[in-house]
Parts: structure tokens; C-alpha cells; sequence
């Protein structure tokens, strides 16, 4: 009975109503995150049936889904001759769902809408464990909504895979810190490794902030830490060397060439072409000859590439505001424990930030895209930050006055970045300033007579002033002269022919699967209709001339010398024995790539066909020849 009553009492119905507000804020968070997990799938996903896929990886990804031997070996064609010249663990989910789907655009592309849509939901989650529901929720919508990101979702590129599993691997660490606990440092490590199968040794720039922050932050003593440490280390070595160790053990007849080494070794692909010739010179890999010459830029290096007129927009309109949160969110912490879970959370993501930005202004040949691996930290610390700077704005005190500097702040830098672009979306820089100035000044006269509305309008006008711009650019993607090269894929009005991409969507499928072009589809007519029995339906000078082909058959195509042409496969003798034993006929040769020795071969000993014969008015920059018969 005394029970009963006190449970109708004053206590029972502070409970009651205690429960019902949990209940009402937990409705109401799980609503505002589907509704940004929506607008992330509309984003990556809206028109995916016309992206302008990357032709390279588009044309392995259809000749791995052909083939079992290709798909485990990451083969450039469906026989596996060479592989491509990255690891190709980005390309395997793409490979599955062409076979699942078949060969279609929106199924290459749609591996990358669920990474960057799981990229998101995990984001929020474990920005919520660190900062708060509102941080997570906020964290979330930053990263939908960066330019970079949504470009990138909606192409082929590996990075998308790479951002997922470097924040599913920031949340792993982020409860092994917390915790203490050795698995969720073990998971971390599989994470990494696993990212390291879709970027190569960009995935490890995060273990030195990864070890630095568990050693700095984690309980135990600090030897139990270290071992714990050498212990994810080593798991993450062992899952990102794991392929090459396969290649490595298999019998170089049984696997395909590794493309842009000359001594065949997949070690010097990673760390050779695609590591070290990054900063300089590796004898045995092709990237500092002429590596991705063709397709990397080369000013996007030094200190001021992440703020430049292309890759600004992209990426950094928030960056005052998480360095600021950075700064001010280790400073305030620093008279609490070492194991203080929110000023880790400020170091892991900061460093992830500094370590990023540090490395890209020192290396060479940055595509603007690469700078999406920024986009997590970017977010994090801007969910992090405000939800910092509001709880000491509601607190009162001096330290206030840091969400109306963060929000002024960035709402300049908007203008700054969007300055030079000016002429795009003319209305956005007096908007940006206008809900800047009313956020600002709202945040900063709050006195003893204004009202809990009033506050909570002037942070809605603030966090609409720096979210605005960003969503902009985001959204232009959908748009087909906004959508990014497919190269090269940039968000808004950057880029060298942005100008001339054309005004309506169906025209735009600039590299589309299993649909050749007029001519490329009259080659293949010709060479089926003279095909006898023959392993390669033709041999192509570098991959320039083969991607056309290998995304609309699944024939093998015998791609010389690899991505760049460079690479010594197949040598002259090898040549001579496909063709001398009926496994080669037809080889495609190209002036668009310097002379080879194979090339120089096919020259000396093969037949040029006229053009007319497969459907071509002229030459052209390719010249067929027919090495079944000799030349006179």
C-alpha cells in the first residue's frame, strides 16, 4: 500500500514525466537521423543510371565480375593477364553487384550510395557515444552534406570505401579507449587493414593518431598499453598485407602480372608506385616515370591546397569552426584526468585532420577528391564543437562568447570561399552573411529578458549561415554540368570543362557500361565476325585503348604494358608465343602513348587494316594491325 501510494506521490509523477520527455527526445532523434540518412541516399543515389562512371575502375570492376581468377587477382581483363594498378579490394563490391545486377551504371555505382549512406549512420553513432545526441545528429548532416562526399558517393572512386571503414575503425578505438577492453582495439586494427585493401597506405595515416590517443587516453598501465597496441598493429598489418601475401605465394604463371612494377612484385606496387613515388623516386615502380601522369593533377600540393579556388569548396567550409572546437575543446579539458573521454574525442579527430592535411601538402599528384578522407573529422569536430561551445553558452561566463566567434568566424570564411565563384548562385553569399550577422548578433545580446525561443532561433539562423553554402555546392551534383568529371570528380563550378558539359541528363553518360559508342561497337563487330578460336579477342597499347572495350564485352583483352603502357608485360618473346600459337591475332596501337618495345614489335611485325574495314573514316590516334599476316 506504502509502495503504491509513494508511486502516486510527487516522486512517481516526476518519473513518469522524466520518462515521457526521454521517451519524446528519443522519438524525436530517431526521426531527425532517418530523415538525414534520407536525404544522404537521395543525394548519392538520385539519377545513379546516368553517373559518369570512372572508366578504368569501371572496366576492371566488369571484366573481375566475368571472372573468379580476375575477381580474387584483380585482373585488368577477364582472363587475368594483368592486374590493375592498385590493390582492388574497392573494386570487389562493385565487381559483385554487376554480377548480381548485371552491367549497368546504377550497379557500379550503388556499392558506393550504401558506403557513403553507412558512412553516415555510423558517423552519428559514434559521435554520439563521444559529444552528445545533438552532436551526433549534427556531426551526420555535416558529413551528408560536404560537396566532396556527395560527388564522391555518386562515382567509382575507391575513397568512399575507405572514409566507411576509417570511421568504423575510429569508433572501434573510440570504445577501446573507453573500455580498455583488447578487442575493440583488435577490431580497430581489422578496420584499418581492411581500409588498406581500398586505399594502399593512405588508410595507415591514421594509426599514429590511433596509437597516440589510446596511449594518451586508455586505462591500464602504460605498458599494458603499449602491448596492447603492438598487438592491433600487427593485426592491422597482417589484414592489409593479406592480398599482397597471396599474390606473393602464388606462382607468377598462376596469377596475373602485377601492373607498374618491373619485377613483378606486388610489394612494389603499394609501396613503390602508389607509396614512395608519391614523395620521389622508386626504381622498380613505374609512378615516378610516368605513373598516373594522364590522369593526377599536379597544383593540388602545398600548403594552401586545401583552401584553393577547386578544392575549397569542396571540403573546407567549415574548417574555422573544428579548428577552433580543437583548440578550445583540449584547452578546456586540461585539468582533467588522462583517461578524459571528450578531450580524446577532440585528439582523435583533430589529428585525424592534422595528420591528413600535413601529408597531402607534401606529397604530389593530389586529385582534389583524395580530401574527402577529411570529411569525418571535419564533421565530428563541428557536431563536438557546438555542442561544446552551446553548453558553455547556456552555462554564461567568458567562455560564451565561443559560439558567436566559431559561427562569425565561418560564416566569413563561407564568403571567402565562395568569393571566387561568385557568379554561381549569386543569392548564396548575401544569404550566408544575412543569417550569419542575425545568428551572431541573437547569440551575442542575450540578456535576462530574452526568451528560450528567441536563443534557440539565433542558433537555428547561425547553424543555417555555415550549413547553407556547403548544402549548395552539395546539391548542384544533381545537376549534370555540377556533377564532376569522371575522372576527376568535383563538386559546384570547378574543373576545366564544366563549362561544356551539356544541360540535359541523358546526355551525359560519357563512359557508360556495356553500351559502346558507334565506332567502338563497329571494332568489335569486326573483330568477332574474324575471330577463329583465338584466347584474346585483341591486343590494346595501354589501357586508354582497352577500357572502351573491356566495359562493353567480356571478352579478353590483352592490355600491354598495363594502365600506363609502360609496364614491361608482356615482353617481345611472350608476344611472339601468343601469336605464333593462335592465342593473339589483332593488336590496337596508339599514338596518345609513347613506343614500347611490344608495340615496336606489333609495328614490325603485323599488318595495318585500313580503317573502312571496322567502320572508321580515318586513323585517327588508333591503328589496327592483323598479326596473322606479316607485313611486306
Amino acid at each position: 500500500m506504502a509502495t503504491t501510494a509513494l508511486a502516486r506521490g510527487p516522486a512517481g509523477r516526476r518519473r513518469r514525466t522524466t520518462g515521457a520527455r526521454q521517451r519524446i527526445t528519443a522519438v524525436w532523434e530517431l526521426s531527425a537521423l532517418l530523415l538525414i540518412l534520407a536525404t544522404a541516399a537521395v543525394l548519392y543515389a538520385w539519377g545513379i543510371d546516368q553517373a559518369g562512371v570512372q572508366p578504368y575502375y569501371s572496366a576492371a570492376a566488369r571484366s573481375m565480375a566475368a571472372n573468379w581468377h580476375a575477381f580474387v587477382f584483380g585482373g585488368l581483363d577477364p582472363s587475368g593477364s594483368i592486374t590493375v594498378d592498385k590493390i582492388p579490394g574497392a573494386l570487389w563490391p562493385q565487381a559483385l553487384s554487376l554480377k548480381l545486377f548485371g552491367p549497368y551504371n546504377w550497379a557500379a555505382v550503388l556499392p558506393q550510395v550504401l558506403e557513403g549512406v553507412l558512412a553516415v549512420w555510423a558517423l552519428h553513432r559514434i559521435v554520439r557515444a563521444w559529444a552528445g545526441p545533438r552532436a551526433g545528429l549534427l556531426a551526420a548532416l555535416v558529413l551528408t552534406l560536404t560537396p566532396v562526399t556527395v560527388v564522391l558517393d555518386r562515382h567509382t572512386i575507391p575513397d568512399t570505401l575507405l572514409v566507411l571503414l576509417l570511421v568504423l575503425a575510429a569508433g572501434s578505438l573510440q570504445k577501446a579507449v573507453a573500455t580498455g577492453r583488447l578487442l575493440p582495439l583488435l577490431i580497430c586494427g581489422t578496420w584499418v587493414g581492411l581500409a588498406f585493401q581500398a586505399k594502399m597506405l593512405q588508410a595507415w595515416l591514421v594509426l599514429p593518431v590511433f596509437a597516440a590517443v589510446y596511449q594518451m587516453a586508455a586505462p591500464g598501465s602504460r605498458w599494458n598499453r603499449a602491448w596492447r597496441l603492438l598487438l592491433a598493429g600487427a593485426t592491422a598489418l597482417v589484414v592489409s598485407c593479406s592480398w599482397l601475401l597471396l599474390l606473393w605465394v602464388t606462382p607468377a604463371p598462376n596469377r596475373p602480372y602485377i601492373d607498374a612494377t618491373t619485377n613483378n612484385n606486388p610489394f612494389t606496387l603499394v609501396f613503390g608506385y602508389n607509396g614512395l613515388s608519391r614523395f620521389g623516386d622508386d626504381p622498380n615502380a613505374l609512378g615516378a616515370v610516368a605513373g598516373t601522369a594522364a590522369s593526377r593533377t599536379t597544383d593540388n600540393t602545398g600548403w594552401t591546397m586545401l583552401v584553393n579556388q577547386s578544392v575549397g569548396p569542396q571540403i573546407a567550409w567549415l574548417l574555422p569552426l573544428a579548428v577552433l572546437a580543437l583548440a578550445l575543446g583540449v584547452w578546456w579539458r586540461a585539468g582533467q584526468p588522462r583517461t578524459d573521454g571528450p578531450r580524446a574525442g577532440f585528439l582523435l579527430w583533430g589529428g585525424w585532420l592534422v595528420v591528413h592535411v600535413v601529408v597531402f601538402s607534401n606529397s604530389n599528384g593530389n586529385h582534389g577528391y583524395y580530401t574527402a578522407v577529411l570529411a569525418p573529422a571535419l564533421a565530428a569536430l563541428t557536431g563536438g564543437g557546438v555542442a561544446l561551445f552551446w553548453a558553455e553558452y547556456r552555462a554564461g561566463g567568458r567562455r560564451r562568447a565561443a559560439l558567436p566567434l566559431a559561427i562569425g568566424l565561418t560564416a566569413l570564411w563561407a564568403v571567402a570561399v565562395e568569393g571566387p565563384h561568385s557568379e554561381f548562385a549569386p543569392w548564396l553569399l548575401p544569404m550566408v552573411l544575412m543569417l550569419g550577422l542575425c545568428g551572431t548578433v541573437g547569440l551575442c545580446t542575450r540578456g535576462p529578458r530574452t526568451t528560450r525561443r528567441a536563443v534557440h532561433s539565433a542558433l537555428a539562423a547561425s547553424l543555417a549561415s555555415i550549413l547553407l553554402a556547403p548544402a549548395v555546392w552539395a546539391t548542384s551534383c544533381l545537376d549534370p554540368r555540377y556533377a564532376g568529371s569522371p575522372l576527376s570528380p568535383l563538386a559546384g563550378p570547378v574543373g576545366p570543362d564544366y563549362r561544356d558539359r551539356p544541360h540535359h541528363r541523358a546526355t551525359f553518360r560519357r563512359y557508360p557500361l556495356s553500351e559502346p559508342s558507334v565506332r567502338d561497337a563497329a571494332l568489335l563487330n569486326y573483330l568477332s565476325a574474324h575471330r577463329s578460336g583465338e584466347k584474346y579477342l585483341l591486343a590494346t597499347q595501354a589501357a586508354y585503348g582497352a577500357e572502351p572495350l573491356l566495359r562493353a564485352t567480356s571478352q579478353p583483352i590483352l592490355v600491354m604494358g598495363g594502365f600506363t603502357g609502360l609496364t614491361p608485360y608482356p615482353t617481345t618473346q611472350r608476344l611472339d608465343d601468343l601469336v605464333s600459337t593462335h592465342q593473339l591475332r589483332y593488336a590496337l596501337l596508339t599514338t596518345r602513348r609513347p613506343p614500347t618495345p611490344a608495340s615496336a614489335w606489333v609495328k614490325r611485325n603485323c599488318t595495318p587494316i585500313s580503317p573502312s574495314a571496322y567502320g572508321r573514316t580515318s586513323e585517327g590516334s588508333f591503328t589496327l594491325y592483323d598479326c596473322a599476316r606479316r607485313p611486306n
